[in-house]
């Protein structure tokens, strides 16, 4: 294994986990928003008030884009495996 190899790999492995990090962290990102320009503008200042729609955000997220996010990261794990395989020879 050269140096290269190993620069691509974790750019590779970087990728993908931006990839799959993103739209949770996108949906988190906005619902906080929407709430803290809410919270702005009615002047109501609760901590907690946050978590829950950011809860909902998220979980619906996952509902709906989990089975691309460990399709993504089982073909990676796979590809992974498959390089070890052919280190070895």
């Amino acid at each position: 294994m050269d140096l290269g190899f190993a620069v691509r790999l974790l750019r590779e492995a970087l990728m993908h986990t931006l990839l799959i990090a993103s739209p949770v962290l996108i949906i988190g990102l906005l619902i906080g928003l929407v709430i803290s320009i809410f919270q702005a503008t009615t002047s109501i200042q609760e901590q907690t008030l946050t978590f829950v729609p950011k809860l909902i955000g998220i979980f619906v997220v996952i509902i709906f884009f989990g089975s691309f996010m460990i399709q993504d990261l089982m073909n990676f794990t796979h590809r992974i495996f498959l390089m070890i395989a052919d280190m070895i020879k």
